[in-house]
């Protein structure tokens, strides 16, 4: 977001970064028509933050030179829009195999991030299975709360849903999100709330609770 100066000239090297390519200080300042010191200073602080990095470049004579270029952080500061190919390729499935093909793909996915997730709790008790899955839906963009009820009962909300516009064309969707959270849990996981269903708020709630047997 472009709100002052120094964000303004920061904005302006991932811009050229992502237009350009690989680029040097020197190129860098040339085309801003900034010092070169101005350049470094900014690139450090993208570079701390995790939106660029250095590559050295041998050149036919003298020393290597330093090229800085877009980190993948860097690149998703950019938009971009899939929602429509994921729809379109699934509106495309259903035509030639069928609704049955796509709840397949559904349980695949299920049953993919099942197998990578539960690494993650091997050994953990319910509450910090809770937590795992927090973190892990935080790192793919739900913003989730979660808090404790009781002793055996935790409210899990997710503000932010990546998958809820292919979720309204294929509520199959919600069903696998739920059935994986049931199998990682190992309790049942109640629906409260639905972004994706029609005329309800604008995020999904669960309530979680501790099964009989913890572990």
């Amino acid at each position: 977001m472009l709100c002052n100066e120094t964000t303004s000239t920061r904005d302006l090297i991932l811009l050229g970064l992502k237009r350009h390519g690989e680029r040097s200080v020197g190129e860098m300042a040339k085309e801003l028509e900034i010092t070169e010191m101005a350049v470094r200073r900014h690139i450090q602080a993208l570079e701390k933050d995790g939106f660029v990095q250095t590559k050295l470049v041998r050149q036919a004579m003298g020393r290597p030179t330093t090229k800085y270029l877009l980190t993948e952080k860097g690149e998703e500061r950019f938009p971009r829009n899939y929602l429509p190919l994921t729809l379109g390729f699934l509106k495309d499935i259903e035509e030639l195999s069928g609704i049955d093909m796509i709840h397949v793909l559904f349980e695949k996915r299920k049953e993919r991030l099942l197998a990578e997730y539960a690494n993650q709790m091997k050994g953990c008790s319910f509450s910090e299975r809770v937590e795992v899955l927090a973190q892990i839906q935080n790192d793919n963009g739900y913003m989730v709360e979660w808090k404790k009820i009781d002793d055996d009962t935790y409210q899990f909300i997710e503000y932010n849903c990546p998958i809820s516009q292919v979720a309204k064309a294929y509520p199959v969707a919600c069903a696998c999100e739920k059935k994986l959270f049931k199998e990682l849990l190992q309790t049942e996981a109640v629906v409260d709330n639905c972004c994706a269903a029609k005329d309800e708020a604008g995020y999904c709630s669960y309530t979680l609770k501790k099964p009989s047997v913890d572990g």
